[in-house]
């Protein structure tokens, strides 16, 4: 079974009390993937949401059949998978590789949900961390696109 201090580690929750940590801690399974093993596809119904131990993976669109890039990476401590946490029926927006070795915890989205709605002041908490997260993620991915943007020749000529 894992403890708090395995879970705290996990930045979405860090911030939940050990009473709120009671409930999810049995719902947690701990998975392992090898490197280059593909979490989810995009498209894929979203059923669980996951939790990174150690490893590290990347988010990846495909363009193509023969074509896909990564479009941000999930390091220890961070969640992905947010999806399943929205409701029934929906689908993973990306697909999900290791790049390395990972341990991962997962929790089937319709557990996380039900104790969310269960508990308000844990969702109040989860979503807080969640909005963080995501916060953070789309900061990071505006910066880059500005990058893109600024070093491109066509506009270089212009600034």
């Amino acid at each position: 079974m894992l403890s708090y201090e395995d879970v705290r580690d996990i930045i979405i929750f860090s911030n939940l009390t050990d009473e709120m940590l009671d409930k999810v801690i049995p719902h947690l399974d701990i998975l392992q993937y090898e490197e280059e093993d593909i979490i989810f596809q995009e498209g894929d119904p979203a059923d669980r949401m996951f939790f990174l131990k150690r490893g590290k993976i990347l988010l990846e669109k495909r363009i193509s059949d023969k074509i896909s890039f990564a479009i941000g990476a999930v390091k220890p401590g961070f969640s992905f998978g947010w999806s399943a946490v929205m409701g029934e029926g929906m689908a993973y927006s990306s697909m999900t590789v290791c790049a390395e070795p990972c341990q991962v915890y997962s929790i089937r989205a319709e557990k996380i949900r039900n104790l969310l709605n269960s508990d308000h002041e844990m969702a109040f908490h989860f979503h807080k961390r969640l909005m963080w997260i995501i916060k953070n993620r789309l900061d990071h991915r505006t910066s880059q696109f500005v990058t893109v943007l600024r070093n491109h020749p066509d506009i270089e000529s212009l600034i």
